[in-house]
This record gives structure tokens, C-alpha cells and sequence, in this order.
């Protein structure tokens, strides 16, 4: 079954918490660790649904674009002198998200985790980071693309059921 994003990112934070370092106070350091984990979780999810439908478009664009995703947020981590957190999805710490039994589902799921991910940046980790230009232009730009490309490209899908 499907499990909320924000509630996979606080098992993440949990598993897989930053090194402490003088330059970023822990509220943003624990940001960053959010939208690590946000990105890794879509991946993981998106690489379920592949497996057991195919090379299924939305899905195979996207992840791409997650790993990008991933890989800014990893450039941040780098920049500061932080140690990247560890993928638990990678290491088997956290469980893979499982695909549905339908595509169309698993586009709705899409739809709802774009939403919940463009309102996890709005409500929390935007806030936290806007003393960070640096850290709040990736942000936004993750938050961008999850409402302005993956958000449409999931209700397409899911409206084809």
C-alpha cells in the first residue's frame, strides 16, 4: 500500500540523518535531508511501477528527472562540507514502496504525491531555507517541477485511467 511521502520522509530523517556542520543550522540541514529523502522515495516508487508495467510513460521520465532532482540536492550536501545520507532504499533500510495493481493507480498516486510534495516545500521546507539563496533556488526548483511538469504530466495519465 501506498504510504504518504511526508510520512516516509520522517523514517528516512530517522535512518538516515546528516552530519552536523557549524555552516547550516540543523533545521535546514533536517530540510535538506527531507528533500533528499522526497526525491529517493519518488524514485523508488516510479522504479516499482516500471518493473511491473514496463517502460510506462509517465513513469520513465520522470525518474530521470528524480535522479536529477536527487543529484542537486547531493550538490548542496557537497557544497557545505555535509556527508550525504546514505539512500535507504538502495541500502534495504527502508522497505521499496510497492506498485499497484493498475497503471491507472498508480498514476493517481503520482497525482497525489506531486501535490503533497509541492505542499511539503510550501509549508515547510521553503520557510526553513529562505536565509539560504543557494539552498532556496534548488528548492523551488524542485518544488516547480513538481507542480508545473510531474503534477500534469500524472493527471494525464490518470485521466486515461
Amino acid at each position: 500500500m501506498f504510504k504518504s511521502p511526508i510520512a516516509l520522509i520522517i523514517v528516512g530523517l530517522m535512518s538516515a540523518a546528516p552530519a552536523v556542520a557549524q555552516t547550516l543550522p540543523s533545521d535546514v540541514q533536517t530540510a535538506m535531508a527531507a528533500a533528499l529523502q522526497d526525491e529517493r522515495h519518488a524514485q523508488a516508487f516510479y522504479a516499482a511501477v516500471i518493473t511491473k508495467f514496463g517502460d510506462a510513460r509517465p513513469f520513465s521520465n520522470i525518474i530521470k528527472a528524480e535522479r536529477q532532482h536527487e543529484s542537486m540536492v547531493i550538490d548542496l550536501y557537497t557544497a557545505y562540507g555535509l556527508a550525504v545520507p546514505e539512500n535507504g532504499y538502495t541500502t534495504g533500510a527502508l522497505a521499496a514502496p510497492e506498485a499497484p495493481e493498475t497503471l491507472g493507480a498508480a498514476c493517481k498516486i503520482g497525482v497525489e504525491a506531486e501535490i503533497l510534495n509541492r505542499d511539503l516545500y510550501d509549508a515547510q521546507l521553503l520557510p526553513v531555507v529562505a536565509a539560504y539563496p543557494d539552498i532556496t533556488r534548488v528548492m523551488q526548483a524542485l518544488r516547480d517541477a513538481s507542480e508545473e511538469k510531474h503534477l500534469p504530466a500524472f493527471q494525464r495519465c490518470a485521466s486515461r485511467g
